[in-house]
Protein backbone atom coordinates (compact mmCIF):
# COMPACT_ATOMS: atom_id res chain seq x y z
CA UNK A 1 0.00 0.00 0.00
CA UNK A 2 1.51 3.39 -1.19
CA UNK A 3 2.52 6.07 1.85
CA UNK A 4 0.14 9.18 0.50
CA UNK A 5 0.80 11.48 3.09
CA UNK A 6 3.15 13.26 1.02
CA UNK A 7 3.06 12.76 -2.81
CA UNK A 8 5.78 15.11 -5.42
CA UNK A 9 4.40 15.87 -9.03
CA UNK A 10 7.31 16.64 -11.05
CA UNK A 11 8.16 20.03 -13.17
CA UNK A 12 11.88 20.52 -13.62
CA UNK A 13 10.76 23.85 -15.45
CA UNK A 14 9.55 24.60 -11.43
CA UNK A 15 12.34 23.64 -9.97
CA UNK A 16 14.34 26.68 -9.91
CA UNK A 17 16.93 25.48 -12.38
CA UNK A 18 17.52 22.11 -10.15
CA UNK A 19 16.78 18.61 -12.40
CA UNK A 20 14.39 16.53 -11.41
CA UNK A 21 16.36 14.40 -10.35
CA UNK A 22 18.39 15.78 -7.67
CA UNK A 23 14.40 17.18 -6.36
CA UNK A 24 13.63 13.71 -6.46
CA UNK A 25 16.53 12.25 -4.39
CA UNK A 26 16.43 14.84 -1.60
CA UNK A 27 12.43 14.46 -1.25
CA UNK A 28 12.81 10.74 -0.94
CA UNK A 29 15.15 11.92 1.88
CA UNK A 30 12.41 13.71 3.42
CA UNK A 31 10.18 11.05 3.27
CA UNK A 32 7.76 11.13 0.20
CA UNK A 33 5.88 8.18 -0.56
CA UNK A 34 4.61 8.68 -3.88
CA UNK A 35 6.27 10.37 -6.60
CA UNK A 36 4.93 11.04 -10.24
CA UNK A 37 6.29 12.11 -13.30
CA UNK A 38 4.47 15.03 -14.88
CA UNK A 39 6.67 17.15 -16.98
CA UNK A 40 4.78 18.64 -19.59
CA UNK A 41 6.37 20.45 -21.28
CA UNK A 42 8.88 17.92 -22.30
CA UNK A 43 8.57 15.75 -25.25
CA UNK A 44 7.30 11.97 -24.74
CA UNK A 45 11.29 10.45 -25.48
CA UNK A 46 12.68 13.50 -22.54
CA UNK A 47 10.14 11.91 -20.40
CA UNK A 48 11.37 8.45 -20.74
CA UNK A 49 15.04 9.22 -19.92
CA UNK A 50 14.26 11.48 -16.68
CA UNK A 51 11.66 8.71 -15.93
CA UNK A 52 14.27 5.96 -15.53
CA UNK A 53 16.42 7.78 -13.56
CA UNK A 54 13.07 8.78 -10.74
CA UNK A 55 12.35 4.60 -11.34
CA UNK A 56 15.66 3.88 -9.89
CA UNK A 57 15.74 6.07 -7.08
CA UNK A 58 12.18 5.49 -6.06
CA UNK A 59 12.68 1.59 -6.42
CA UNK A 60 15.85 1.90 -4.71
CA UNK A 61 13.82 3.38 -1.40
CA UNK A 62 10.20 1.78 -1.63
CA UNK A 63 8.99 4.87 -2.91
CA UNK A 64 5.86 4.19 -5.14
CA UNK A 65 6.08 5.72 -9.30
CA UNK A 66 3.78 6.75 -11.17
CA UNK A 67 3.20 8.60 -14.45
CA UNK A 68 0.88 10.81 -15.26
CA UNK A 69 -1.56 10.61 -18.59
CA UNK A 70 0.35 8.25 -20.20
CA UNK A 71 -0.44 4.29 -20.46
CA UNK A 72 2.29 3.65 -22.91
CA UNK A 73 5.18 5.51 -20.92
CA UNK A 74 4.00 4.53 -17.63
CA UNK A 75 4.43 0.41 -19.07
CA UNK A 76 7.76 1.43 -20.73
CA UNK A 77 9.10 2.50 -17.19
CA UNK A 78 7.70 -0.40 -15.52
CA UNK A 79 6.28 2.38 -13.50
CA UNK A 80 4.06 1.24 -10.45
CA UNK A 81 0.69 2.82 -11.95
CA UNK A 82 -0.58 6.07 -13.91
CA UNK A 83 -2.62 8.52 -13.02
CA UNK A 84 -5.08 9.79 -15.38
CA UNK A 85 -6.82 13.16 -15.97
CA UNK A 86 -10.60 13.45 -16.91
CA UNK A 87 -9.16 13.58 -20.98
CA UNK A 88 -7.23 10.56 -20.47
CA UNK A 89 -7.94 6.74 -21.06
CA UNK A 90 -10.63 5.82 -18.84
CA UNK A 91 -9.36 3.50 -16.04
CA UNK A 92 -10.91 -0.10 -16.81
CA UNK A 93 -8.91 0.24 -20.01
CA UNK A 94 -5.57 1.68 -17.96
CA UNK A 95 -6.23 -1.70 -15.71
CA UNK A 96 -6.39 -3.97 -18.47
CA UNK A 97 -3.15 -2.82 -20.13
CA UNK A 98 -1.26 -2.18 -17.09
CA UNK A 99 -2.49 -5.41 -14.92
CA UNK A 100 -4.09 -6.13 -11.67
CA UNK A 101 -1.15 -5.05 -9.50
CA UNK A 102 -1.05 -1.42 -10.81
CA UNK A 103 -2.06 1.62 -9.18
CA UNK A 104 -4.08 3.66 -10.70
CA UNK A 105 -5.29 6.94 -10.20
CA UNK A 106 -7.90 9.52 -11.33
CA UNK A 107 -8.53 13.08 -10.69
CA UNK A 108 -11.59 14.21 -9.78
CA UNK A 109 -13.37 17.64 -8.31
CA UNK A 110 -17.13 16.60 -7.74
CA UNK A 111 -18.20 13.72 -5.61
CA UNK A 112 -20.44 12.56 -8.81
CA UNK A 113 -16.90 12.16 -10.31
CA UNK A 114 -15.61 10.50 -7.18
CA UNK A 115 -17.95 7.74 -7.30
CA UNK A 116 -17.86 7.02 -10.82
CA UNK A 117 -14.07 6.55 -10.77
CA UNK A 118 -14.69 4.41 -7.58
CA UNK A 119 -16.72 2.22 -9.48
CA UNK A 120 -14.29 1.93 -12.06
CA UNK A 121 -11.66 0.59 -10.49
CA UNK A 122 -9.74 3.76 -9.23
CA UNK A 123 -7.44 2.57 -6.59
CA UNK A 124 -7.27 6.48 -5.30
CA UNK A 125 -8.08 9.90 -5.63
CA UNK A 126 -6.68 13.18 -7.01
CA UNK A 127 -9.21 15.86 -5.46
CA UNK A 128 -8.84 19.27 -6.33
CA UNK A 129 -7.86 21.64 -7.06
CA UNK A 130 -8.21 22.59 -3.43
CA UNK A 131 -7.09 25.81 -3.65
CA UNK A 132 -5.86 28.52 -5.84
CA UNK A 133 -2.71 27.68 -7.56
CA UNK A 134 -0.70 28.71 -10.85
CA UNK A 135 0.98 25.74 -11.31
CA UNK A 136 -1.30 23.91 -13.52
CA UNK A 137 -1.97 26.23 -16.15
CA UNK A 138 -4.44 22.94 -18.06
CA UNK A 139 -7.07 23.05 -15.01
CA UNK A 140 -10.01 25.01 -16.38
CA UNK A 141 -10.38 28.24 -13.78
CA UNK A 142 -13.95 26.53 -13.02
CA UNK A 143 -12.41 24.30 -11.12
CA UNK A 144 -10.11 26.49 -9.10
CA UNK A 145 -10.32 26.72 -5.52
CA UNK A 146 -13.23 23.20 -4.51
CA UNK A 147 -11.50 23.94 -0.89
CA UNK A 148 -11.29 21.42 1.98
CA UNK A 149 -15.14 21.25 2.10
CA UNK A 150 -15.45 19.00 -1.10
CA UNK A 151 -12.54 16.87 0.12
CA UNK A 152 -14.44 16.14 2.94
CA UNK A 153 -17.72 15.59 0.72
CA UNK A 154 -15.69 13.23 -1.36
CA UNK A 155 -14.02 11.65 1.62
CA UNK A 156 -17.28 10.62 2.92
CA UNK A 157 -18.88 9.54 -0.13
CA UNK A 158 -15.74 6.79 -1.35
CA UNK A 159 -13.96 4.07 0.12
CA UNK A 160 -10.61 4.43 -1.22
CA UNK A 161 -7.57 6.86 -0.07
CA UNK A 162 -7.68 10.41 -2.28
CA UNK A 163 -5.02 13.08 -2.18
CA UNK A 164 -5.67 16.56 -2.27
CA UNK A 165 -3.62 18.89 -5.24
CA UNK A 166 -3.62 22.42 -5.46
CA UNK A 167 -2.13 25.69 -4.01
CA UNK A 168 -1.51 23.06 -1.26
CA UNK A 169 1.90 24.20 1.53
CA UNK A 170 2.78 23.06 4.82
CA UNK A 171 0.74 25.88 6.37
CA UNK A 172 -2.43 24.41 4.60
CA UNK A 173 -1.56 20.79 4.52
CA UNK A 174 -3.33 20.03 8.09
CA UNK A 175 -6.49 21.71 7.02
CA UNK A 176 -6.66 19.11 4.22
CA UNK A 177 -6.03 16.17 5.79
CA UNK A 178 -8.40 16.71 8.53
CA UNK A 179 -10.79 17.04 6.05
CA UNK A 180 -10.40 13.73 5.43
CA UNK A 181 -7.47 13.62 3.00
CA UNK A 182 -5.02 10.63 3.15
CA UNK A 183 -2.24 12.95 1.96
CA UNK A 184 -1.32 16.13 -0.13
CA UNK A 185 0.11 15.91 -3.82
CA UNK A 186 2.28 19.47 -4.65
CA UNK A 187 4.68 20.38 -7.31
CA UNK A 188 6.21 23.67 -6.34
CA UNK A 189 6.12 22.98 -2.15
CA UNK A 190 8.90 20.97 -2.63
CA UNK A 191 10.28 21.40 -5.96
CA UNK A 192 10.64 25.50 -5.31
CA UNK A 193 11.60 25.09 -1.73
CA UNK A 194 15.22 25.73 -0.91
CA UNK A 195 15.40 22.56 0.71
CA UNK A 196 13.61 20.18 -0.77
CA UNK A 197 14.36 17.71 1.87
CA UNK A 198 13.00 20.08 4.73
CA UNK A 199 10.08 21.09 2.85
CA UNK A 200 8.80 17.48 2.04
CA UNK A 201 9.06 16.59 6.26
CA UNK A 202 6.98 19.72 7.11
CA UNK A 203 4.71 18.62 4.44
CA UNK A 204 4.50 15.12 6.11
CA UNK A 205 4.38 15.96 9.78
CA UNK A 206 1.62 18.83 8.75
CA UNK A 207 -0.52 16.01 7.54
CA UNK A 208 0.03 13.89 10.26
CA UNK A 209 -0.99 16.41 12.73
CA UNK A 210 -4.13 16.92 10.36
CA UNK A 211 -4.83 13.85 10.59
CA UNK A 212 -4.95 13.32 14.17
CA UNK A 213 -6.97 16.49 14.57
CA UNK A 214 -9.80 14.50 12.83
CA UNK A 215 -13.53 14.70 14.95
Amino acid sequence: MPDWRVYLVTGESLSAGRPTREIVERAVAGGVGVVQLREKDRTVRERYEMGQDVRKLCREHGVTFVVNDRVDLAQALDADGVHLGGDDLPVPVARELLGAEAVIGRSVSTVTAARAAEDAGADYLGVGTVYHTGSKDDIPKAEHGVGPERVAAIADAVDIPLVGIGGITAANAAEVARAGADGVAVITAITRADDPEAATAALGEAVERGTGERS
